[in-house]
């Protein structure tokens, strides 16, 4: 009747035949992937934005661009 108290599942019971180390190597190739990506893409935006910006177009505090929202009036 209490035999399901003394079954050993912690350890010594393999299933799914040993994938977790190679499915771990695929996930961390695919971040690291994703990283390089990311890093790629930050530093073209970078060399985008100029050397200085404007001093007299930041203090007045007129923004430049149309907003990227509507004005909901």
């Amino acid at each position: 009747m209490l035999e399901f108290l003394a079954d050993n599942n912690f350890g010594d019971t393999r299933s799914g035949d040993g994938l977790a180390g190679p499915m771990a190597l695929l996930l961390i190739l695919l971040l690291a992937a994703a990283t390089v990506f990311l890093i790629r893409n930050m530093n073209q935006r970078l060399k985008r934005l100029p050397e200085t910006f404007d001093s007299a177009s930041m203090s007045d505090g007129a923004p430049t661009d149309t907003p990227a929202v509507p004005d909901p009036r």
